[in-house]
């Protein structure tokens, strides 16, 4: 039986839902300022449910996104307020690591919104550099090209701490990239970069076994978080998207999610969580069922 790294859920998604507002193209970080203490429940949620791992609600908090609705000057504000939650929901919890979320640049499942390594280096090595203290890892999420993967890596290497590469793969094949690239093309880019895990996460769960297998030849722990979506819609591939343009499936139960995850932690996965649209109740059964094997959550 395996040591398994349980990540928590949805974070944006289920502040959506608490919150009642209306989701804004700046996703979840609004609510951080407007509601003071929601995060931090969310986190606390995830560990009750038997996560490890607190995933910071940093995902979009990233000056080129926040230039768009003039509070880029409150960039440092929002990243201790997210980190600090976190923080909040693990002490109250007594254990658990803080897993530091760098989303993409421009918007989600973006390839074509391209920034050179050495543009992308500098904008995420400003965060690693001001949150390596207080991270225990740094969680490149939804990486969707090749180009994407060695800016996150290079900016997230500032950070002093390991770093965690996960990718999103195409809603129809699991062994590409959101840009068409070959998932083995990430071969290269690992080997130089040394990334301490490798992961696919923000994809349909059913392509996910396919690409595992191709992210067992690099040789790290890797493993998968999935998404709830029926598919990434036309509509949300938009200049400013919002969640609106995104439909939750309503098969996807905590049962169902759970019975996929294993069927990856028996591929060789040691890391397996939820992403957007998986929530604490997905967690919790995962949790159940993962024990339910035999299996040792770490």
């Amino acid at each position: 039986m395996a040591q398994v790294t349980l990540l928590d859920g949805s974070i944006g998604q289920e502040l959506v839902k608490r919150s009642g507002d209306r989701a804004t193209p700046l996703w979840s970080t609004q609510v951080m300022l407007d509601r003071p203490g929601l995060v931090e429940a969310v986190h606390r949620d995830y560990f009750d449910a038997g996560a490890t791992v607190a995933t910071t609600n940093t995902y979009a908090v990233l000056k080129d996104r926040l230039v768009r609705v003039g509070i880029q000057d409150r960039h440092g504000e929002l990243l201790d307020i997210a980190v600090s939650e976190a923080e909040a929901a693990r002490s109250a919890h007594g254990s658990g690591r803080i897993a530091v979320a760098l989303g993409p640049l421009g918007a989600s499942y973006r390839p074509d919104l391209r920034f050179p390594p050495e543009e992308a280096e500098e904008i995420y090595a400003e965060i690693a550099r001001a949150l390596g203290d207080r991270a225990d890892v740094f969680l490149a999420e939804t990486v969707s090209s090749v180009e994407a993967a060695e800016g996150v890596l290079r900016g997230a290497a500032h950070g002093g701490k390991p770093v965690w590469l996960a990718v999103s793969v195409s809603d129809d094949d699991g062994t590409k990239l959101r840009s068409d690239e070959p998932l083995d093309d990430l071969g290269p880019m690992i080997e130089r970069y040394d990334p301490a895990a490798v992961l696919i996460n923000c994809s349909p769960p059913e392509v996910i076994g396919a690409g595992l297998e191709i992210l067992r030849g690099f040789g790290r722990p890797f493993g998968a978080y999935a998404n709830g979506f029926t598919r990434i819609s036309d509509g949300f591939l938009s200049e400013f998207p919002t969640v609106d343009a995104l439909e939750q499936r309503v098969d996807l139960t905590p049962e169902a999610y759970a019975r996929i995850a294993l069927g990856w932690v028996d591929q060789g996965a040691t890391i397996v969580g939820g992403c957007c649209e998986v929530g604490p109740a997905h967690i919790a059964e995962l949790a159940r069922q993962l024990r339910a094997a035999g299996h040792e959550i770490v």
